[in-house]
Order: structure tokens, then sequence, then C-alpha cells
């Protein structure tokens, strides 16, 4: 099942500008695919027009939280989440307003509130950042 819209604010605690989450489909227990369009709103868009490579770790943080929120299958509160630590993070090219990002978050080893997660994220079939990061989640 796909969410989108405002079904989005019930996974992540994050409202605008600072979502970075549009749409929302869980593929099993520990895999979902997110998108986002990039909108001229976005608080990560540079003044050139693309958005920081900050931003490109929050999306994926946050696709990581709306998964955990499903997980937790309590449809009232989203999770806290915050990043612990982001390693090989690499960014092959940043995205420009209106393209739209791609993200596949898995989650690898979990232990008490600390998980253990691999974010792609991709412009069609063109990837354009990925990450490792571990998330404290309350």
């Amino acid at each position: 099942m796909i969410i989108k819209g405002d079904d989005i604010k019930r996974l992540i605690p994050q409202r605008d500008p600072f979502m970075m989450v549009d749409e929302f489909e869980q593929q099993d227990e520990n895999t979902a695919m997110t998108a986002l369009t990039v909108g001229r709103g976005n608080y990560f868009l540079l003044p050139d027009g693309m958005i920081s490579p900050t931003g490109l770790i929050e999306h994926i943080a946050q696709s990581c939280s709306a998964l955990a929120a499903c997980k937790k299958k309590e449809e009232d509160t989203a999770p806290i989440g915050m990043i612990v630590e982001v390693k090989n993070f690499c960014c092959h090219r940043r995205v420009r307003v209106n393209e739209r990002i791609e993200t596949t978050v898995t989650f690898g080893f979990s232990f008490g509130n600390m998980t253990l997660a691999h974010g792609i994220s991709k412009t069609g079939e063109e990837t354009i950042a990925e990450v490792d990061l571990k998330i404290f989640m309350q």
C-alpha cells in the first residue's frame, strides 16, 4: 500500500518545510521505498537550485523513520529518531527542483533503540546517493 499526502504525517514527526518524504511503501518488515519531489520551498534547497548533500541524508533518515513507524504499527504517533552516525556517505550528484528522488531503505541489525540502516537514493535508474546510518529511535 502506498501512503502519501497528509497520511505521511502519521509516519514521520517532521512538518513543512522540513518534510522530506512525499510517498511511502513498505516492501517487507525491514525494507521500504520512499519518494520526494523536490519543491521550491524545500528547506535544504541551496541558491543554485539544488538540494544540499545534507538534505539527501535527511531524506534517507526520514525514510527510515517512516519504516520504523510501520514496524511499530502505532498509527497515531510517529517515532522520534536521531541520527547517531553517518558512514560511507557518497553523493554522486545533487538533485534539482522538480526532480523526483526514489529511495530504498533497509534495516539491518537492531539492538534496543539503535538500528543500523542502509539507504540508496536514485532519480530514474541513476544512483545519486548512498549512506549507512546508525539511528536511535524513541
